[in-house]
């Protein structure tokens, strides 16, 4: 048996007298709620935060009021967070505020936590005390080695997809016979759960753990041990957890079952800023807490103490249109500020141009570029912005993850185009030989390295000579021969076809675009949708050479800067952070809300969207800048935007509303004639509102609608009428290029160029 029974041998502790002369000193400073919060400290609490509220404080001081209680040892505390950095920084301010050594909490992450567990119990779960734990690179190949025992294919059957589905299994607790069959995806001809079950049994044999089995097998330890999870349950007496809204149903079990001992757990967290569904957060959790802990205390942290009331005001009418949520209002005794400006421009490059004018003028009047942040739904969105601010000097960072040209994806697609440009560049050649995988392994290019340093000749010349030859292997020669005349087709179109169509059908007969469209990780639409925003940028350039000289001095000018940075980053990466000013651009239907997200999750993803919106306005401090546009451009064609939903969301006496001459929020064109404002006035659907327009003969009104529900559809259709014929020629994201065979209402039978005739509807394909 383990060492399980050394975790209770702890005596009592004693209880503290109240300090003279009033409460502890950690008391002073909390509001009226913040203090409720800390001292109820007996039975199921949820700490409803809002945005800005001193939800850490409260957590901290919380956790202190219990030490300073003498309640429980902090080896009887069990305190989660998300995050390392979390645990790190709340460890720092316990110890300075109850000026003692906190050893022995059992405070970090989900993972960090269960892995110290299971050291303790490893041998009752079939593993030993020192297990590996693999990281995602080592958990692909060891799944790759499974597929290879069954044979089965993973050029065709890539085992990142499959991985994709087990990690998704786990967050949700289902070994290999608990997985429903209706969530059993048709991978490999049906044999998804005999991988699934064969992996696990591998890594059983390895000794190791992937961080999903982590909790995993902590609920089996439980669950199998009663003994073991009784001691558990009797050693923590008292729970807290953060961000409880971004718990997966796996952490949830965990925590259901300790907390099942004394009942005294405390979770905080914002039903309203639970934004991570795609990687297994669950916000009904947080929502049923009352049903799972009955008798449950509520207590909300409505007071910000970070953005004005003007913002907070806007934020919490926007939320209200969620069904989903506990509901809370955010207040301020601080300033009402300034209204929230919402601009309507013509396309993504006026909007660029509209926010790099508003940082340097915020700039002129004193705010440090540090407390100014873009926040976007799409990572696409950020070339633009980009561009801009290379061109006027403004530094810039972007957070949580490359600058658009330094994109593993863009550097591919821009090492296709200098080998197309220049043959003799060896290092282009290198990275994309390979890529999509065509067989070519380190012996060929190993031949192809010796041969170019052997006769002092670029990479392409080696390797056609060997192509000519019988030094490599039939199916190596084949591939690399069929890549090299692939160059020099697109090479013959440099000439006589558009630079920007040219990238597009490289990338379409490469296998590249195929490659993501198969790819199934989260990131994969992601890296799909820059490489769309590579070829409308290179729209603005005379040929192919001009835009790769263009590259290299963009990539140039991004080097070396220091000091004051603007902040670039997703809505996502935002939350937690908080700056003076916000931009939040491309408030359009389809991108924000994102027309995937509504396609896969419907209503709950939509009131995610939402959530996500109102992330970002709270993110603000002082000013909240919204903008969308009329016109935008996707897969390199001009289409026309209607404003966000959540344009029309905002209440109207918190924000100020602007427009470009003849933007009235979307419609034929991106601006409407006069005679038809009325005719989209009049269709059902809520009213966007009065726009002021700027223009040289002063103000006018008018009515900027927004469309949705079966007026959108009637527009569409009426339209894809009119755009599509026979014989057109369109692009579809799965199917690629075709021609239009029929046209029958909003269905199309298209002759695709490699998948043959397929049915789609007129919404999923696009003229080119």
């Amino acid at each position: 048996m383990s060492d399980i029974f050394d975790l209770t041998d702890e005596p009592e502790p004693p209880s503290r007298p109240a300090p003279a002369g009033g409460p502890p000193p950690y008391l002073e400073g909390l509001n009226e709620v913040q203090r409720e919060a800390v001292e109820a400290i007996d039975g199921p609490v949820l700490v409803l935060a809002g945005a800005g509220t001193g939800k850490t404080r409260v957590l901290t001081t919380r956790l202190g009021h219990i030490l300073w209680q003498r309640r429980a040892w902090p080896s009887q505390i069990l305190a989660v967070t998300f995050t390392n950095k979390a645990a790190r920084e709340m460890r720092e301010r316990l110890s300075a505020l109850v000026g003692e050594a906190v050893e022995g909490l059992w405070l970090g992450t989900f993972h960090a936590l269960c892995v110290r567990i299971l050291r303790r119990h490893a041998e009752l779960l079939g593993l030993k005390s020192n297990f590996t734990i693999l990281d995602s690179d080592d958990q692909v190949r060891l799944l790759k080695q499974v597929m290879q025992a069954a044979e089965i294919d993973e050029k065709r059957w890539p085992a990142r997809v499959m991985m994709g589905s087990i990690q998704r299994w786990k967050d949700r607790g289902l070994l290999p016979d608990k997985v429903p069959g209706a969530d059993v995806p048709e991978f490999a001809n049906g044999k998804g759960m005999e991988l699934y079950a064969a992996y696990q049994g591998r890594l059983q044999t390895l000794n190791a753990c992937d961080f999903g089995d982590l909790l995993m097998h902590c609920i089996t330890l439980f669950t199998e041990n009663p003994d073991v999870l009784a001691e558990y349950q009797r050693r923590f007496r008292y729970i807290l957890v953060d961000e409880y809204q971004d718990t997966n149903v796996c952490q949830y079990l965990w925590l259901r079952l300790l907390a099942q001992g004394t009942h005294n757990i405390c979770c905080v967290g914002d039903d309203d800023q639970s934004i991570y569904s795609w990687r297994g957060a669950e916000v009904g959790n947080i929502l049923r807490f009352e049903k799972d802990f009955p008798g449950a205390k509520i207590i909300r942290l409505e007071q910000n103490y970070r953005s004005t009331q003007t913002i907070l005001s806007a934020a919490s009418g926007l939320i209200a249109h969620n069904d989903g949520r506990l509901g809370k209002t955010l207040w301020t005794a601080g300033e009402a500020g300034d209204l929230i400006t919402l601009r309507g421009l013509w396309d993504g490059e006026a909007e660029a141009r509209f926010v790099a004018d508003e940082i340097e003028a915020q700039q002129r009047a004193g705010t440090s570029l540090d407390q100014i942040a873009i926040l976007v739904r799409a990572g696409f969105q950020t070339r633009e912005f980009e561009e801009r601010f290379i061109t006027l000097g403004i530094p810039y960072r972007v957070i949580g993850g490359p600058r658009f040209y330094e994109r593993m994806e863009i550097r591919d697609a821009l090492a296709y185009l200098r080998v197309i440009a220049q043959p003799a560049d060896d290092l282009a050649f290198e990275r994309i030989v390979n890529k999509p995988r065509r067989g070519l392994g380190d012996t060929t290019l190993r031949a192809v390295h010796m041969l170019s340093r052997g006769m002092g000749i670029p990479m392409t010349d080696a390797a056609r000579r060997l192509t000519e030859s019988d030094e490599l292997r039939p199916a190596a020669r084949r591939s690399l021969s069929g890549l090299l005349e692939d160059f020099d087709r697109w090479r013959s179109l440099v000439e006589t076809m558009p630079h920007d169509e040219l990238t597009a059908t490289m990338l379409d007969e490469s296998g590249y675009t195929e490659m993501w469209q198969n790819d199934k990780s989260p990131d994969a639409p992601g890296r799909l949708e820059n490489l769309k925003e590579l070829v409308n940028a290179m729209d603005e350039f005379e040929n192919l050479a001009g835009f790769l000289e263009h590259i290299s001095l963009v990539m140039e000018g991004t080097e070396g800067s220091d000091g004051p940075m603007v902040n670039v980053m997703t809505l996502h990466g935002a939350k937690g952070l908080e700056f003076e000013t916000v931009f939040l651009p491309g408030w359009e239907e389809g991108l924000f809300p994102h027309q995937r997200a509504l396609d896969e999750g419907g209503i709950s993803a939509l009131e995610e969207e939402r959530r996500l919106a109102y992330v970002g306005l709270t993110r603000a401090k002082k000013k909240a800048i919204v903008s969308f546009v009329a016109n935008r451009r996707i897969h390199n064609l001009w289409q026309s935007s209607i404003p966000s939903r959540f344009v029309d969301e905002l209440p109207a006496d918190h924000v100020e509303r602007e427009s470009e001459p003849g933007i009235y929020g979307g419609g034929q064109g991106g601006g409407m004639a006069e005679e038809g404002i009325a005719t989209y006035a009049a269709r059902p659907g809520p009213q966007l509102g009065a726009w002021r327009s700027r223009s040289a003969s002063g103000p006018r009104r008018a009515t900027a609608p927004f469309i949705e529900g079966k007026a959108r559809e009637i527009e569409t259709s009426a339209a894809a009428a009119a755009r599509f014929q026979v014989g057109t020629r369109i692009f579809h994201q799965k199917f690629g290029y075709g021609r239009i065979k029929t046209v029958e209402g909003t269905r199309l039978e298209i002759d695709f160029e490699k998948a043959g005739i397929k049915k789609v509807i007129d919404s999923f394909v696009e003229k080119v």
